[in-house]
């Protein structure tokens, strides 16, 4: 089997498996960091099949909706890379990838690096802020039936690894507890330029979000 056999059918895979997903955690989703990954790697030196790959998997089975289980997701990309027979080296690193690249917290640290998890890792967290990253945020927060904004519940940007997990916070915290940190934590400079302008959109949507909310007209 070719390795663009082995892409498209995993894009098949994802794009059936996902297809009642949540929406900020969906095949689009899915999509939208492949292309990111993409583009960023045009400016990079890694493993094109591998970038592919783990971009198209790494959210196959998101711990968020699997009880806060994070062994499924590499489950059940292993045992789907398995199945298109993919070299043992190239499933270990996707593996390793799916593992470790989701954002866990402010200060939770990797033991795993590789350039691929750098690029599929800004891909993914590029999608996370800007105007998508806004709408994929109020998506989640209305799925969790989180409260959109209290002003006496103050957010915590220095969470660990549990806290962030079971917090319950408020919609406009998560910005503070996590959108507001990523452009500082982009791996390649590709995404370090990107991320500048959607950071700036976040925080003139905040801007004006507080206004109408004090009732500033």
């Amino acid at each position: 089997m070719t390795k663009k056999e082995v892409i498209n059918n995993t894009k098949s895979f994802v794009q059936k498996t996902l297809k009642d997903a949540e929406a900020g955690h969906d095949w689009f989703h899915v999509l939208r960091v492949y292309n990111n990954a993409m583009s960023i790697l045009s400016n990079e030196t890694a493993d094109e099949f591998v970038v592919a790959l783990a971009a198209l998997l790494h959210d196959i089975a998101d711990s968020k909706f699997h009880n806060g289980n994070e062994d499924i997701g590499p489950q059940v990309a292993k045992s789907f890379l398995e199945i298109q027979s993919v070299d043992e080296a190239v499933l270990s690193h996707v593996i390793a990838i799916i593992k470790n690249v989701s954002y866990k917290g402010g200060y939770t640290a990797s033991s795993f690096h590789s350039k691929e998890l750098e690029i599929v890792q800004d891909a993914d967290r590029l999608d996370a802020i800007g105007a998508i990253g806004i709408a994929r945020t109020f998506n989640f927060g209305g799925y969790k039936n989180n409260p959109i904004y209290d002003p006496q519940i103050s957010p915590n940007p220095n969470q660990s690894k549990e806290e962030y997990k079971k917090s319950k916070s408020t919609t406009i915290n998560h910005f503070y507890e996590k959108l507001l940190l990523l452009k500082d934590k982009m791996n390649t400079t590709t995404a370090q330029k990107l991320a500048e302008d959607r950071h700036e959109f976040m925080l003139d949507y905040l801007n004006q979000f507080y206004k109408e909310w004090n009732g500033e007209l």
